[in-house]
């Protein structure tokens, strides 16, 4: 059976985006040769990738672009090559190439996929996605990098009201950029 993994990037003080959508400048601070390694080992492990629409026309226009090409070529390229769900119920259309657009009952796509043998399935960004991934005891596991950064104000990852879950540490790793990698799994029961 697939598992189901939040990817997220962090500050100190919980926000995984500033104020604006798509402002992830504080990403600088933890990202290089540690994370880049990372990132491929996830997305080599991965048979899917999930996004809610902000995220994926955000990802789309940045993994597309001619600069993530030369900059972070393997990367780009395995972003670029793997089955993508765009989690959407305005999208018109999603022209990067391997998307499929989910327009309605997610989550039981998702159950589904998780019922399969295969690699697992990644959700990246799309913290309004992630809730409802959440509430739904959907997440096997959450792997989140934390940027030596407190940013003061924007997006938190997990907005206040959300459901109790009980985790279990898996693993942390720090990184030479000062960042550190927590991996926590459901517990199960």
């Amino acid at each position: 059976m697939r598992k189901l993994i939040m990817w997220n990037v962090i500050t100190l003080d919980g926000y995984f985006e500033g104020d604006q959508n798509w402002d992830l400048s504080f990403h600088n601070d933890i990202w290089g040769p540690e994370l880049e390694k990372i990132s491929l080992e996830q997305l080599r492990a991965a048979d899917f990738l999930v996004f809610g629409r902000v995220t994926y026309e955000g990802m789309a226009a940045y993994w597309t672009s001619p600069g993530a090409a030369t900059g972070e070529a393997e990367v780009a390229k395995l972003m670029n090559s793997i089955p993508k769900l765009v989690v959407s119920k305005t999208l018109k259309s999603a022209d990067w190439s391997n998307t499929t657009i989910v327009r309605e009952h997610a989550s039981d796509v998702i159950r589904k996929l998780k019922e399969e043998d295969g690699k697992d399935i990644y959700v990246f960004g799309s913290s309004i996605l992630s809730e409802s991934f959440i509430s739904e005891n959907l997440f096997d596991e959450f792997r989140i990098g934390i940027a030596p950064v407190i940013l003061g104000n924007g997006r938190p990852l997990f907005p206040q009201g959300i459901d109790f879950k009980k985790l279990a540490l898996v693993s942390t790793q720090q990184l030479t950029s000062g960042g550190v990698i927590l991996t926590y799994a459901k517990v199960k029961g």
